[in-house]
């Protein structure tokens, strides 16, 4: 069976986000644009993308923002689209982590080709995507937790809990987000601890 690879826009102009079902129809492609622009992490985490197309002019947030958002959590591929196409903003696309530019108006065409390269390099390397913070390493592939040399194997609320806990560190509301994060490694270690023991 062919994968089906998740694209994730996060674009305001509802033309430009709504256009791609209708454009990709060979199935290859499952697309999803973004709800909320003020809270754009929940559709991230929720959907789970293997490649992102960005705007840069957004309500609330810029692209830059939410492009250094993602890369504190993954590597998916990121492609800018926008019309603030002059070289600074260019380069701070890059900079913050972006793949690719295009600039608008655009060719639906080289935007196709665009996405079709970047999805290729990401069937070669497959992007193994882990979060580490306090010795804890969060496997996104495999929804799994690194200790001591320990796996722990998460269910998937657990996963998402833990997750959504380490991206919310350095957030608007970093110190309760750091007290639940240290009671969840808390709760690793001693299971760790008691998976060595066994």
């Amino acid at each position: 069976v062919e994968k089906v690879y998740r694209i994730l826009i996060v674009e305001d102009d509802m033309t430009i986000a709504k256009c791609w079902p209708h454009i990709w129809k060979s199935g290859e492609y499952e697309t999803r644009s973004a709800e909320n622009f003020e809270k754009y992490m929940n559709d991230f985490l929720d959907f789970e993308p293997q490649l992102l197309m960005l705007d840069i002019g957004l309500p609330f947030f810029n692209g830059f923002h939410w492009c250094q958002e993602i890369r504190k959590v993954s590597q998916v591929p990121i492609m800018f689209l926008s019309s603030l196409d002059d070289n600074m903003n260019i380069v701070m696309a890059m900079n913050m982590g972006g793949d690719e530019f295009i600039e608008k108006p655009f060719d639906l065409n080289v935007v196709t080709a665009k996405v079709q390269a970047l999805l290729d390099d990401l069937r070669i390397s497959g992007l193994v995507k882990l979060l580490e913070h306090d010795g804890i390493m969060l496997n996104l592939g495999d929804a799994t937790v690194l200790y001591q040399d320990q796996k722990v194997e998460l269910t998937k609320n657990e996963f998402r809990i833990l997750q959504i806990l380490i991206c919310s560190v350095g957030s608007a509301r970093p110190s309760i987000a750091a007290t639940w994060l240290g009671r969840a490694i808390a709760a690793v270690r001693i299971f760790a601890g008691d998976q060595m023991d066994a």
